[in-house]
């Protein structure tokens, strides 16, 4: 368990460093469509991290990273989640 922590702290430690480099201009796919004039409709549900950042916390660096350790945290959860899933139903064949 302590070699997962470790890789955690490491990866927490580059969002909080690397955070402030994201980019604010849009990805390739909303670049060509604001080319070609495509707009985009209302959506339904904005999501719970609209543009990478919590909406409930003001500063734009503490929401980007509270947003993308959430995000990790998220990820991580699902892996194991599915690595469990995927090992018992492996030990019962």
């Amino acid at each position: 368990m302590k070699g997962y922590l470790k890789i955690l702290i490491i990866i927490l430690l580059c969002l909080a460093v690397l955070i402030p480099f994201a980019s604010e201009f849009p990805d390739g796919l909303e670049t060509v469509a604001e080319t070609l004039g495509v707009e985009e409709s209302a959506s339904v549900w904005e999501g719970l991290m609209p543009d990478y950042q919590l909406p409930i916390i003001d500063n734009p660096y503490i929401s980007t990273l509270a947003a993308g350790i959430f995000g990790v945290f998220l990820v991580f959860c699902a892996t194991f989640i599915l690595g469990i899933a995927i090992s018992k139903k492996a030990k019962n064949k």
